[in-house]
């Protein structure tokens, strides 16, 4: 069978993703957020369009070659977009991630097949992984590097495929994106889908997301420790262009940690950490705005990845509310899916 014919049978369990529209009150007043359920694709991560399309560039341009190694490093959900459709097109994958990330994602990677090397904080933690996969390529220059954090094939798969779906799917509502919002890992989703948004809507303000316990895109270099996996990480990714985005919105885990519980008890969404991050920081967004238009505004965020990856952390346990966290004070009323 042709490769391409054979990826692109694989990109049939790829998008596609419901935009949900989600309807509560925070304190009593109304709101309306609309999320991308990212959790829906094939590994359960936004991460397989992304490793779906730098693989179908890298055959294009014969970067890519049957059968070659191809070696990333990750903090999870990219690690397990490459090791499924990787090994499902007949690569070996070599995974370089830190430590200290969840079981789980180890586990999904090894389950699809490929090799895990674990790198601790003395080693480097996520720049001593990206060096080591480097140094892979350096050692067998066959080797694939799809290099996320700098290839701008990553933010091109959301202008190309996410932002235009988030478009098509709120014009089935009459509506367009006034804010979009999303944590910052590799800032591929945030620039490519606000590329698109801004190119149709110039009015609308994007925002990038982040940990208010451990910042990063507000400081310049990473401070302290945080328990919202998969963005922040120890460095501002090459792709992410700070200056073409509106403020950095931050959240607090643990708050982020208890919205994402409360978006899997009360709604039956079976989200991870990052989506309950994004959704205080779409509501945030909301509540800077005069009443009136926020009850009314369009403002969209995205569901990363799906509960399953963090069974072995907080995300189980109780998190004890502190003053300043907006989720307890959010009633979650319902959920409906927009499809394509």
């Amino acid at each position: 069978m042709d490769i391409l014919k054979r990826l692109e049978g694989i990109k049939s369990l790829i998008g596609n993703t419901p935009l949900l529209q989600i309807d509560f009150t925070w304190r009593g007043k109304p709101r309306t957020i609309f999320a991308k359920a990212e959790y829906l694709n094939l590994t359960g991560s936004i991460k397989d369009r992304m490793a779906y399309h730098i693989l179908r560039k890298g055959y294009e341009t014969g970067m890519l070659q049957p059968d070659a190694p191809i070696a990333e490093a990750t903090s999870g959900n990219t690690g397990i977009s490459f090791s499924a459709i990787g090994r499902a097109m007949g690569h070996p994958v070599t995974i370089f991630m830190p430590d200290w990330m969840s079981s789980e994602r180890r586990n999904l990677m090894k389950s699809y097949g490929a090799e895990i090397r674990l790198v601790s904080r003395e080693e480097g933690g996520f720049l001593g992984s990206i060096q080591l996969a480097e140094d892979m390529q350096k050692n067998d220059p066959s080797v694939f590097l799809p290099r996320q954090f700098d290839n701008e094939d990553n933010s091109e798969t959301h202008y190309l495929y996410t932002g235009p779906e988030i478009i098509a799917q709120l014009a089935k509502v009459q509506r367009g994106p006034d804010v979009f919002v999303a944590g910052v890992g590799t800032g591929g989703t945030v620039m490519g889908v606000g590329r698109f948004i801004k190119k149709l809507f110039p009015q609308a303000k994007i925002h990038p997301l982040e940990p208010s316990n451990s910042p990063t895109l507000t400081t310049g270099y990473k401070i302290g420790f945080h328990r919202i996996q998969g963005i922040s990480d120890e460095f501002i990714p090459a792709i992410l262009k700070l200056n073409q985005l509106d403020s950095v919105v931050e959240v607090d885990d643990g708050d982020a940690i208890i919205m994402a519980q409360k978006l899997s008890r009360d709604l039956g969404l079976g989200v991870g950490i990052s989506a309950g991050g994004n959704f205080l920081g779409a509501m945030k967004l909301l509540n800077a705005m005069p009443e009136e238009k926020a009850e009314e505004a369009t403002v969209v965020t995205v569901f990363v990845d799906d509960n399953k990856k963090y069974l072995s952390t907080d995300y189980t346990k109780d998190e004890p509310a502190k003053p300043h966290f907006y989720a307890p004070d959010i009633e979650l009323l319902q959920v409906t899916a927009i499809g394509m």
